[in-house]
């Protein structure tokens, strides 16, 4: 007969809970469980007190104070215990769920509640006071035998929480720890900020510690997500922005060490991006991802790139989420933009083409705060742009966060800034300053935004608060950040792909020359350069894996300098034009780099396929439309460049896209302005101020050019073309015409020259026995000049094909201007000293084995040369250019013209064409003969009659203003269209300065109507002796 189970007291249950959840036993016995410890000295206490050997609510604290202060050797130590206890007694509530008994069910409940709070609240003790109980954790020991800091025994139970059961990259458990439910919520709740701020500070320096190097390859996630937990608490928040290391401070602290011992520069560090090898991450991405990147399947480096893009941008998304938590809150705002902005000041050196990379912090870091801040710029990046009203451009020079002012400004020079900020002299803001409610609820909501007064408030708003909206300070900090980050690493990318052309350049010529003459030296020399180039590449790849792959990041960009142009259009007056006569001062004080940067990255973006898809572009095309001629706006002449250059990437027949034809062809702008805006930043663009300007014009002219010529296509681009050149006869488009004649017959000349040094150059190395005889290191030299001699001729030619080219299709429809006074001798000089070059005496010296390669192709530039020979004599209705083309003693040659008529005939050229030039050829021989007649009539010239700087007949003398000399008009005229200054002292000359000689003139025509009087009765005498002659007996005779 079976007999009913005793039933236990609750007492009872009590106490057999709490033995399990501490482990511990008032009664000494032999327990299967190792880990239950006997308190013997509290149990000898209990019984002195006269109570019963039980565990109680009442006993918890006791009996866990002396479980953890007393030496038992097998016992687990402190923590680990207490975090045991947590999850036992968590395990015990679950149980007692079963109870049927409520009121029993809800006296152990309460008891195992307890139990979980007074173990967590042990753990906060412990961790506070590490030494407190004797048996404590063991420090680790580093190789010089001393103690090493340990991390944090909460750390682990974190990255257990946050990971959720996630992999790692590498498809791994990131931890086998577990942590116990609820456990990190107990511990974070109820809990005074000074007990919990040191606690939170060990668990910042150990998270910092985690990721000090570890690259995109490592395992960042556990300490990203670690992080983003933490901040999530408001104590945590607190905590991290009071830390000292949240914005470390010291006499030699820079950017690199601000980004190396700030709490949070370590995570910012993690990248793709190749750094200096003193701060080189791990895993290697380069070695690991790219290494024998040539000869990898397509597929392998697609599957890196992926896996680099996809990783990057969960660090992009943790560190935004951990500032925006930081932005929502008013106690930790303020430090946080305190800290973008010392890591923006520490680094401003970023910006120099040369970066110190033991001062300044790595481009990783700043490629990554980029993205970071263009996620936060995103809530006022609406298609509309709805908030950028709240951009006060007061803040460059008032706030005092950011270093704006010293910056290069895009037309003010520093002391201007400085005399008009003085002038209005306002109280010194503050760049910080408290947000409005409304913008409190817009940050809580995501948005990262504010509401504050509108556009027409910003001036006095600045001056009577001294606070800034958030959008503002986002705005402009997000501006320096691209500028230090995302654009300088393009730009770095951009000569690292230069630097790997110039190395495959010498490697191949170092090759060459081992076939030729092989020796230990050169084969070492080819080695060092191979493995060179393959750690260029490799960190090639890793470039274009961060930042050109990711064209999230790239559109992201984007759209943030549409809102920086459309801000800036704002500050002019909007998009119209004609512009303002005067610059207003907001607008001429702005950086220089908001504008550079937004024209780099458009570049940039439209070389990588599909980058612009989906991008608004007529704002862009907008804003470069309204500036690229203006330097009364944009003072930088290279700025305004690179601004066609823009234009030029987005030619549909260079971007190999239909999308932009529209910005051209359909756009109000464009049709009204682009031709004119083109045709004058061709002649600014003459006079740059720097000492290589001669150089740089022409791969500025060389885009403008090809602009020029695909828009001549368009016909409402060429009606407007002809309109200009009508209404700017004597204006821009004379000086444009002027500088495309300068050259054209500077690069064919020396094209033409470097021609006759490369054959020159062939030919010492054919003779092969005598270039073998020469030293290794000349026979090196020389080869090099010969290469460089095939690319100087390469691009003067295609340049000079291109000018040609302009003059040709132009001067079918516009003669006028070409046959100005001033304009016409040195258009007829070009078309002579032209062909001269093309069918003279030298022609066959110029004869090259594959002449394509040059770009150099005598045939279409003969027919071109004759085209604008013919189509100038069909505008000429004056008859004055036979006469300037025989005028011009250089290079004019009667036989030349029926020797390019028979060389034309040859190449099928159009026979109207060859009629017509012959005829040219006719009338400039009757105009030489005519000419020297008359200079025969006129006899000896008076030298004051004569032109100072030709020494020619002046026809229309006039007085330069300054020197007091008298020259001829056409002759002074010519001059001005290269140099606005007088000749003889250099001071300042314009065409409207000019004094009119009347007393010469009156001298000069008295003269030549005297001679030519004379050499009219001569004529007739003569005519009558040959009259005479010709009917004599004699003559009629023979």
């Amino acid at each position: 007969m079976a007999t009913n189970k005793p039933q236990r007291s609750p007492e009872e249950i009590e106490d057999i809970i709490l033995r399990k959840i501490f482990l511990v036993t008032l009664i000494d016995s032999t327990d299967a469980d190792s880990r239950v410890v006997y308190l013997e000295m509290t149990a000898a206490e209990i019984l002195s007190e006269g109570k019963e050997l039980r565990l109680s609510r009442d006993l918890m604290e006791r009996v866990l104070i002396d479980r953890l202060s007393g030496n038992f050797p097998a016992a687990e130590p402190p923590f680990p215990y207490l975090v045991g206890c947590f999850r036992r007694a968590d395990d015990e509530s679950k149980k007692i769920q079963s109870m049927k008994d409520k009121n029993l069910r809800s006296d152990m409940e309460t008891v195992t509640r307890q139990a979980k709070k007074l173990a967590v609240s042990y753990c906060r003790i412990h961790l506070a006071n590490p030494d407190l109980f004797g048996n404590s954790d063991k420090a680790s020991v580093g190789p010089d035998k001393r103690p090493k800091k340990s991390l944090s025994p909460l750390l682990p139970l974190i990255f257990a929480d946050v990971s959720s059961g996630s992999l790692d990259m590498f498809g791994g458990s990131s931890s086998s720890v577990r942590c116990p439910p609820g456990f990190l919520d107990e511990f974070f709740k109820d809990s005074d900020f000074d007990s919990l701020d040191p606690i939170l500070k060990e668990l910042y320096e150990d998270l910092r510690s985690n990721v000090i190097d570890t690259s995109v390859l490592g395992d960042f996630q556990p300490p990203l997500r670690a992080l983003k937990y933490l901040v999530s608490l408001p104590v945590g928040a607190k905590s991290l922005v009071s830390h000292e290391w949240w914005i470390p401070r010291g006499a030699y602290m820079n950017g690199r060490a601000m980004e190396l011992t700030s709490i949070l520069g370590p995570f910012f560090h993690i990248s793709a991006l190749p750094d200096n090898s003193l701060f080189k991450n791990q895993p290697d991405v380069g070695q690991q991802c790219f290494s024998e990147a040539s000869s990898r399947r397509p597929a392998d480096l697609l599957s890196s790139f992926t896996t680099i893009k996809n990783f990057m941008n969960i660090l992009y998304s943790g560190l935004h989420d951990v500032l925006l938590v930081l932005l929502k809150s008013t106690d930790t705002r303020e430090s946080v933009l305190q800290f973008l902005a010392e890591v923006i000041n520490a680094n401003a050196a970023r910006a120099h083409i040369q970066v110190d990379p033991i001062y300044c912090a790595s481009s990783g870091m700043f490629v990554n705060l980029s993205a970071v801040m263009l996620r936060l710029c995103e809530p006022f990046l609406d298609p509309h742009l709805t908030k950028r009203d709240k951009i006060d451009p007061k803040f460059v020079f008032y706030g005092n966060r950011l270093k704006l002012s010293e910056l290069t400004a895009l037309h003010a020079s520093s002391e201007e800034v400085s005399e008009w900020i003085n002038k209005d002299n306002p109280e010194k803001v503050n760049g910080s300053g408290q947000e409005s409610e409304g913008e409190s609820r817009l940050l809580q909501s995501q948005e990262a935004t504010s509401s504050r007064s509108n556009a027409s408030g910003h001036l006095q708003n600045a001056k009577s608060t001294g606070k800034y909206t958030f959008i503002c300070e986002c705005f402009f900090m997000t501006a320096r950040v691209l500028n230090l980050g995302l654009l300088k690493a393009l730009s770095d990318f951009k000569h690292l792909v230069q630097d790997i052309s110039r190395c495959e350049d010498t490697l191949a010529t170092l090759k060459g020359m081992e076939v030729q003459a092989p020796s230990p030296q050169l084969k070492l020399d080819i080695a060092r350069l191979e493995k060179e180039i393959e750690l260029y590449l490799q960190e090639k790849l890793c470039y274009e894996a961060q930042i050109l792959r990711d064209g999230d990041f790239i559109q992201r960009a984007l759209s943030f300098y549409r809102l920086v142009v459309v801000w800036l259009v704002g500050l002019v007056g909007g998009f119209k034009m004609p512009l303002p006569s005067t610059c207003p001062m907001e607008f001429a004080c702005m950086p220089e780099h908001f504008v550079e940067d937004a024209m780099e990255l458009l570049i940039f973006a439209s070389r990588i396929p599909k980058a612009l898809d989906g991008v608004i572009l007529d704002d862009f095309m907008n804003f470069i439309i309204m500036f690229m001629a203006s330097p009364e706006y944009i003072r930088n002449p290279y700025l305004r460049a690179k601004m066609v250059e823009v234009l030029n990437c987005w030619m549909p027949r260079t971007s190999g896209s239909t999308a932009t034809s529209t910005l051209f062809e359909g756009h109000q702008l464009s049709l009204e302005y682009l031709v004119r805006n083109l045709l004058k930043l061709y002649v600014d663009i003459e006079f740059t101020g720097s000492h290589t300007q001669f150089y740089d014009k022409f791969n500025i002219r060389h885009n403008i050019a090809e602009l020029l010529e695909y828009l001549w296509q368009v016909p409402s681009h060429r009606n407007a073309w002809r309109q200009i050149a009508k209404e700017e006869e004597k204006g821009v488009y004379l000086n444009f015409l002027n500088f495309l004649i300068n050259d054209s017959i500077y690069l064919l000349d020396e094209s033409l020259n470097k021609i006759l040094e490369l054959k020159q150059l062939e030919a010492e190395m054919a003779n092969t026995a005598e270039w073998e005889q020469r030293p290794a290191q000349e026979r090196q030299e020389r080869t090099r000049l010969f290469h460089s001699q095939e690319n100087i001729i390469r691009i003067d030619m295609k340049l000079a094909n291109e000018d040609v080219s302009i003059l040709a299709f132009t001067s079918e429809q516009i003669t006028a201007p070409f046959l100005l006074p001033e304009m016409v001798e040195r258009v007829a000089n070009m078309l002579n000293y032209f062909l001269l070059q093309l069918v003279g005496p030298q022609r066959k010296s110029l004869t090259l084995k594959d002449p394509e390669k040059y770009e150099f192709r005598p045939k279409q530039l003969l027919k071109q040369i004759v085209r604008i020979y013919v189509h100038l004599a069909r505008g000429d209705s004056e008859n004055i250019f036979p006469t300037a083309i025989s005028s011009d003693g250089r290079s004019y040659n009667e036989k030349l013209f029926s020797a390019a008529a028979d060389v034309l005939r040859k190449i099928g050229e159009d026979g109207k064409i060859i009629q017509e030039f012959i005829e040219l050829g006719a009338k400039a021989k009757a105009a030489a003969s005519e000419a020297m007649d008359a200079e025969a009539a006129l006899g000896e010239i008076p030298d004051e009659f004569l032109d100072p700087i030709q020494y020619t007949l002046m026809r229309d003398p006039v007085i330069l203003p300054s020197s007091r000399i008298t020259v001829d008009r056409p002759v002074i005229q010519r001059h001005l269209l290269s140099d606005n200054h007088d000749p003889f002292n250099r001071a300042h000359l314009t065409a409207d300065m000019l004094i009119p000689n009347t007393e010469l003139k009156a001298k000069i025509m008295a003269f030549v109507k005297s001679h030519e009087s004379q050499r009219r009765r001569g004529g007739e005498e003569e005519s009558k002796e040959e009259r005479i002659l010709t009917t004599s007996s004699d003559m009629l005779i023979d």
